[in-house]
């Protein structure tokens, strides 16, 4: 998984500043002006835009107002992520239970091939850390490949960004350090900096500096600082670290398709705090709505199943094919992918799971990646994808979902996100999501793995009261009522690339879950 340090955004930009295809409609929105309140911005996913003037997926008015009443069968939305904190006060009520399971037997009662899978699988075992696949590809040799010498380039650039950052951190907290010394206390204000007279270069160039810092982030700037810090921290301990093995743990052979036999049934992994991407991921699609208790989710009559399969780090394809396969096997009919990697030497494996997912009429939903890239371009591939040579998609079951921000205008499109006229479909919201993390917590976080289970909650929500509809016509149906967007559009992690809507997607639209179910309603009466 490409973990993009997205949360701490602020922190960055205040740090570089320091340092260094189809027709619009006729009708025209009017963003609102300034930032949220701390209410409209916990649910503002949920708004409409005509109403509203935020650029949301009109949930709330399609519970109003074409939900009201009616009932839908359950559907059961597998989560291919980090894992799932199950015990969370707003989704302990909507983990998938495998009735066909008895609990704690030792004995693989429904032979699926998984011993007391109650609520999923945990395909990882209690793997947490792990390389990207680049890293992994370099760490193998020179085998004369054009793979090769791209991931080596590759690893080269990002390694050295990584180095340039963790001086850049430890600059940071130095400066911090400084200031606490100098007021003698840990914790300090803007008006204590402001008052701060020195002819000290350095306390100079520190107060400076966390004077940005705390006008940017605030009083949680250390937070955020630590935050980044670790991610780097993480990326040179494991994420490029050559010597470092991950999979050791696990105790399988992942070149190896056939060796299955592997990972348990703690679908949280061995340190449920680590299973806050995927516990955040499910919280998005399905934490109870209307209990008063943290944020709502999209979809109100789901059954969460998690199968992990993602670590802090890139995926291997091995697992993601078995993940996939897994949640289709037992009776998911949305899956959820916020995951994604830029090399991946097993594809044939996850392409073959994503047909079969097809096969048994299974969506697929998979975020597009947080680069600010265009991925049509084969130099930017997000992996897995639904084609192989951009040219002609193999499966018609996959969404690829682009993210955006809470202000409707020409730099709706987050910057993080990946865009592409063929490899991505449409945009959901996926900037400052309010949603579930371990241990009865909520929190914002960003990227694309927040756009996806956005999208994958209106497609649940379609399963649900339209269960006869296909996954390729719910597909077509997220794509085809979606809310255009601006005519014009920025895009890229500068916001410096200016082009008509019609070059960021397939569709050029935004999710909308009124239009949706308008819409489904009708292709149900065809």
């Amino acid at each position: 998984m490409k973990k993009i340090n997205l949360t701490s955004l602020t922190l960055l930009t205040a740090l570089s500043v320091c340092l260094s295809a189809n027709a619009q409609t006729a009708v025209t929105y009017t963003g609102k002006k300034g930032k949220l309140s701390e209410a409209e911005l916990q649910r503002w996913s949920h708004l409409d835009l005509a109403k509203d003037s935020v650029p949301g997926m009109s949930v709330d008015k399609a519970y109003a107002e074409l939900l009201k009443g009616k009932k839908g069968v359950k559907v059961i939305v597998g989560i291919v992520d980090s894992g799932v904190d199950i015990d969370h006060e707003d989704l302990k009520s909507v983990v998938w239970t495998n009735k066909k399971e008895i609990a704690g037997n030792g004995i693989d009662d429904d032979k699926n091939g998984f011993i007391d899978d109650i609520h999923g699988w945990n395909f990882l075992g209690n793997a947490v850390h792990e390389t990207l696949e680049m890293t992994r590809i370099v760490k193998k040799g020179d085998d004369g490949s054009a793979t090769y010498k791209s991931a080596l380039v590759a690893y080269d650039e990002k390694n050295n960004k990584a180095l340039k950052d963790k001086k850049q951190v430890d600059f940071l907290t130095g400066s911090d350090k400084a200031i606490q010394t100098h007021l003698g206390k840990e914790n300090y204000t803007i008006e204590d900096l402001n008052a701060i007279v020195t002819t000290d270069p350095d306390l100079t160039k520190s107060k400076m500096i966390m004077t940005r810092i705390l006008t940017n982030a605030g009083p949680t700037f250390r937070d955020e600082i630590k935050e980044y810090s670790d991610y780097v921290d993480g990326q040179l301990k494991y994420n490029l670290n050559k010597e470092f093995d991950g999979r050791k743990v696990v105790g399988d052979n992942p070149e190896d398709i056939k060796n299955t036999k592997y990972g348990n049934n703690t679908v949280y992994g061995p340190d449920k705090e680590e299973a806050l991407h995927g516990t955040h991921v499910a919280g998005i699609i399905a934490q109870v709505r209307g209990n008063n208790i943290g944020g709502d989710g999209v979809a109100d009559n789901v059954a969460i199943m998690t199968v992990r399969a993602v670590p802090d780090g890139d995926e291997y394809d091995k697992d993601i094919a078995l993940a996939i396969r897994y949640a289709v096997d037992n009776g998911a009919k949305v899956i959820n992918g916020s995951f994604g990697k830029s090399y991946s030497p097993h594809k044939q494996w996850v392409f073959d799971a994503i047909k079969y997912a097809e096969k048994k009429d299974v969506l697929f939903v998979h975020a597009a990646g947080n680069d600010g890239d265009n991925i049509d371009l084969p130099e930017n591939t997000n992996y897995p994808n639904d084609s192989d040579d951009n040219t002609k998609e193999f499966a018609s079951n996959v969404l690829t979902v682009g993210a955006l921000n809470n202000q409707y205008g020409s730099n709706v499109i987050a910057p993080f996100s990946n865009y592409g006229t063929f490899n991505v479909d449409v945009f959901a919201p996926g900037d400052e999501i309010y949603a579930t993390i371990p241990n009865n917590k909520y929190k914002y976080l960003q990227g694309t793995s927040m756009a996806s289970p956005n999208a994958a909650g209106v497609a649940a929500l379609i399963r649900s009261y339209y269960p006869k509809l296909s996954a390729k016509q719910v597909k077509q149906i997220l794509m085809d009522s979606g809310t255009p967007l601006p005519a014009d559009v920025v895009l890229g992690e500068k916001q410096d690339i200016n082009v008509k809507s019609d070059k960021t997607s397939k569709s050029a639209k935004m999710v909308n879950a009124y239009n949706a179910l308008l819409m489904a309603e009708k292709m149900s009466k065809k």
